[in-house]
């Protein structure tokens, strides 16, 4: 499934691209440089693949001035050609939109308001006094809480999951699986003994925020847990109660963020990550994989933990010396001790 057909000079105008080659020609689908035949558009926005551009059988790629003489085929020149490529995706996207309206099988509490614009999935529940905006799409086996509000525009894909008093922002994206407003992990110890503490806040999301499947954000325990606007979650990241993410912040799969942690604005965690409680995190921090944060970051900058990855042999000689440093730095100490003695 795709778009109808558009001629790469429309195409040039709605990107802001310039143009180099046939402004007629029709293009019905996009694809990679190795992949793509006639009719497709393609795109190279990583020099790696630069090596696929004189035998590509597109009819046309989007690329930077470096790289345009070297393109057998039609070419669309921009600064970011990822961006182009990222805004032409959504031309040839298959997913759709399913038709507006009530599924016969949804449950729909008579307190709560549904736009008539919205489409609501097989088997969803929509509970008391929840708000359903303009355009928002609720998927097939969706849970919607009491008191929830979504944006226009939004869409939760088939199995996501809102607990009572989650409010999500505008043009959002809620992959299957996600679980916002679950119970943040408090509890008060008594003689070794856990007692619950009630978690009362709510979640907050931002305006055009994607969170990606199986995703959990825990609601706050007094106040809400916020996910600012433009923010980027991959799947299977936990957040934790109270946590608050600043505006366009990304943060890649499998990173585990503890309660009451602050961070900042146009951060980028890689994958693995994991940030302890009560922190702050300034803003523009890019963690590389598998950094664990243990104390508050102030400066802006990249930040690492961890070893890479080497064969068992040296790690285990890693290891071992590792385990003989702090013998090593007292005989270091003394011997220098003895030196200026």
């Amino acid at each position: 499934m795709t778009q109808t057909p558009r001629t790469l000079g429309a195409i040039a105008e709605a990107l802001g691209a310039q143009l180099k080659g046939d402004a007629d020609v029709v293009i019905t689908g996009i694809g990679t440089l190795q992949s793509s035949d006639a009719g497709q558009i393609s795109f190279l926005a990583n020099a790696t693949y630069a090596r696929y551009l004189p035998e590509t059988r597109a009819s046309a790629v989007i690329l930077s001035e470096a790289f345009a003489d070297q393109c057998p085929t039609n070419v669309l020149v921009m600064e970011n050609p990822y961006l182009g490529y990222a805004r032409l995706s959504h031309w040839f996207d298959p997913a759709g939109r399913p038709a507006t309206g009530i599924h016969p099988s949804a449950t729909v509490d008579p307190s709560a308001s549904v736009a008539a614009s919205a489409s609501v999935g097989a088997g969803a529940v929509i509970e008391a006094g929840a708000v359903v905006g303009e355009g928002v799409i609720v998927g097939a086996g969706s849970v919607v809480g009491a008191r929830c509000h979504i944006g226009e525009d939004s869409r939760l894909w088939p199995n996501v999951t809102l607990y009572h008093d989650v409010y999500i922002g505008k043009r959002c994206i809620l992959h299957s699986g996600a679980i916002l407003g679950a119970d943040g992990f408090g509890f008060a110890n008594e003689r070794g003994v856990w007692h619950k503490i009630a978690q009362i806040g709510g979640v907050r999301v931002g305006d055009d925020v994607e969170i990606g499947a199986n995703t959990t954000i825990d609601r706050g325990a007094l106040e809400d847990t916020v996910i600012g606007d433009g923010v980027k979650l991959d799947n299977q990241i936990q957040i934790a109660h109270n946590v608050q993410i600043g505006a366009h912040t990304a943060i890649a799969a499998c990173v585990g963020i503890a309660g009451s942690t602050t961070i900042g604005e146009y951060c980028i965690f890689g994958g693995g990550s994991g940030v302890g409680g009560h922190l702050e995190i300034t803003d523009r921090v890019h963690l590389t994989g598998m950094t664990m944060v243990t104390r508050s970051l102030n400066e802006p900058g990249v930040y690492s933990s961890g070893t890479g990855v080497e064969s068992n042999k040296q790690w285990r000689k890693s290891v071992v010396r590792f385990r003989q440093l702090d013998d090593m730095a007292r005989r270091l100490k003394a011997l220098e001790k003895k030196l200026s003695d």
